[in-house]
């Protein structure tokens, strides 16, 4: 697909691979992008090294900081890059959390890592994917892990969370890719993120 001067929404982007997602649509592929993460103060960050190494002139993004699992700020945050940008031609829901441990866990963890590693992306397409099919196109970009094909040792929550964002990938993309709706799963293993290195058995090393 054509990226120069697209609209593109990376989530999870104030460090790791979020970051370098972000840095590599705005700065080698030429797209306008929206540094997403519920931290504020990184996500400025990422967004402020975007515009200094931009081309003199090229259009540039913005900051904003959001959890992801609110479904009335993500509605915002589409509202207001459209409003102000244009049309989202990609998002990359990037956001995701782990924790150690397996069924033994609270049901509250469960639950918050089930929010973030997949009803954040249920909730970003429930109001993206209409307004993609309407005009055609748009391209869904999400980061699920290997935990998402094989599984995670010693992390039971990351690992079925993960299985279900490659499925629900999948799912979107069977359903309507003939709507010129497209989708990316990335699937990676061991890389070395601030994430990877505060876990012990999810740490590069490890892997």
């Amino acid at each position: 697909m054509e990226l120069e001067g697209a609209v593109a929404v990376v989530t999870g982007a104030a460090s790791g691979i979020g970051r370098s997602l972000a840095r590599a649509l705005a700065l080698d592929a030429g797209a306008v992008v929206v540094v997403a993460d519920i931290d504020g103060t990184g996500a400025e960050a990422v967004a402020n090294e975007i515009a200094a190494e931009a081309a003199a002139g090229s259009p540039v993004g913005f900051a904003a900081e959001i959890d992801m699992t609110d479904e009335a700020a993500v509605v915002a945050l589409i509202d207001g890059v459209e409003e102000s940008l244009g049309p989202i031609e990609v998002w990359c829901g990037n956001a995701g959390i782990s924790a150690m441990g397996g069924v033994e866990r609270p049901n509250e963890e469960w639950n918050r890592i089930w929010d973030v590693n997949l009803m954040a992306h249920v909730i970003a397409c429930r109001h993206l994917v209409p307004r993609w099919v309407e005009r055609g196109s748009g391209h869904l970009l999400v980061t699920a892990s290997a935990a998402g094909l094989l599984t995670g040792l010693g992390t039971a929550s990351y690992a079925v969370t993960k299985h279900a964002a490659v499925a629900l990938a999948e799912w979107i993309a069977i359903t309507h890719g003939d709507d010129g709706v497209r989708v990316s799963c990335l699937c990676p293993q061991g890389v070395r993120t601030p994430m990877t290195e505060s876990d012990r058995m999810l740490g590069v090393a490890q892997v």
